[in-house]
């Protein structure tokens, strides 16, 4: 995999971007708690300048990757990121700490370009039978930042402080987009060739997805695993407290625990992926999840609970490395921008949803009912993945007629 010349180069960016992410993210977060005095509305708008442009320029950011070449998307991306951050440094130096929401806004929505023109780049690149394990490799560096990510952005800003955390924010971002430069040119037949508007070429990405049976299969799994994930993020810290009597600092040795048994089960996932279908993968992932989450819910045992996220985590990469295979193996390279963005928001969108309902949920029924019904979505999403599991092989989908 990595004697991939791509792949190399791509994989080893994206750890300079995530260090450079995680950094810039602690540092915004704890600055904007300290000098409002843990403003709930300000820190709120912390998580909305960070999820929201996935809703805004998902789809529009995969129609113009689809449209431009993808290395130079790339490292136009990460450069105008690196530009933004200057533009943060000099409005804090100006005592406008405002400006770094905002820095925050315009790197996440040039993120949305970037990230479909690296699966373009797979999709080309990338043998099929390598695919997978590709993916999961990308799945196990996700889970390492999360682990480290929190670690490396919150001692360097208690350490050095807002400004030191921005240059290195800005260094990150740079490394990244130089890295991306030694990438071979993109080839010509890269070049824009739409035939038509902007808004009919967006259109044209979501009847594709409409007419294909494995994404559409997938994007109603998507929204079902979406909601009842976020039906339950806001509520461990009521596990915490009230079913395993801890004070809320315990929380971290949760997330913690989950993140490293990600970790561990992305480098499994690598030597499964030739012998496993994706949609297998994926199906056994949220059935696990489906069992862990609910067991979750009703425990009271901290050792249980542990051994739960541990458990939870060690399938979760079968989730996300068997979605993003199957998006890859099942859309042509001129509609994977478009795929990729139509179908992300549908997860997050249902996510939003299901945090903003699972308060509510939790003082109607019960913690445990949330948690059940956070189960039962899981296994509806299974249900959803039949027709792909009745497959005898991969289906190529992108090989019919789907446009």
């Amino acid at each position: 995999m990595f004697t991939n010349r791509y792949v190399r180069t791509i994989i080893l960016s994206r750890v300079f971007l995530q260090l450079g992410i995680w950094i810039r993210n602690f540092a915004v977060l704890l600055y904007v708690t300290e000098i409002t005095n843990n403003d709930p509305h300000y820190v709120s708008l912390i998580s909305v300048v960070e999820f929201g442009p996935i809703f805004l320029f998902a789809i529009i950011g995969g129609t113009f990757a689809d449209r431009w070449k993808p290395k130079r998307t790339m490292v136009w991306s990460d450069l105008l990121s690196a530009v933004s951050v200057v533009a943060v440094i000099i409005a804090l130096v100006m005592g406008h700490w405002v400006g770094l929401l905002l820095g925050t806004l315009v790197s996440a929505s040039l993120s949305q370009f970037s990230q479909p023109s690296a699966m373009k780049l797979y999709k080309k690149h990338v043998p099929n039978e390598q695919l997978q394990s590709v993916m999961a490799f990308s799945q196990s560096l996700v889970a390492i930042f999360t682990i480290i990510g929190p670690v490396v952005g919150t001692f360097i800003f208690v350490q050095f402080g807002i400004t030191v955390s921005l240059v290195l924010t800005l260094v990150f971002f740079m490394l990244s987009a130089v890295i991306l430069s030694l990438l071979p040119r993109d080839a010509e037949e890269g070049k824009l060739q739409n035939s038509g508007s902007f808004l009919s070429e967006m259109k044209a990405g979501i009847q594709y997805m409409w007419a294909n049976r494995s994404l559409r299969t997938l994007s109603a799994t998507f929204a079902a695993t979406g909601l009842a994930s976020g039906m339950i993020q806001p509520l461990l810290i009521f596990i915490t407290m009230e079913q395993l009597g801890q004070d809320k600092q315990f929380i971290q040795w949760l997330l913690m625990a989950n993140g490293a048994a990600m970790l561990i089960g992305g480098i499994a996932l690598m030597g499964m992926t030739k012998k496993v279908r994706p949609q297998v993968l994926l199906a056994t992932g949220l059935l696990v999840s489906a069992i862990c989450t609910v067991i979750v819910g009703a425990s009271t045992s901290v050792v249980l609970s542990v051994t739960l996220q541990v458990v939870s985590g060690l399938f979760y990469p079968c989730v996300q490395g068997g979605i993003q295979a199957l998006i890859v193996r099942n859309t042509k390279a001129e509609f994977m921008g478009r795929v990729g963005g139509a179908i992300t928001p549908v997860f997050m969108g249902m996510m939003v949803i299901g945090m903003s309902v699972s308060g509510y949920l939790k003082d109607l029924f019960s913690l445990f009912a949330v948690y059940a019904a956070s189960g039962a979505l899981l296994i509806i999403g299974v249900l959803l993945l039949t027709p792909l599991l009745r497959e005898s092989s991969p289906k190529r989908q992108e090989v019919s007629g789907m446009q």
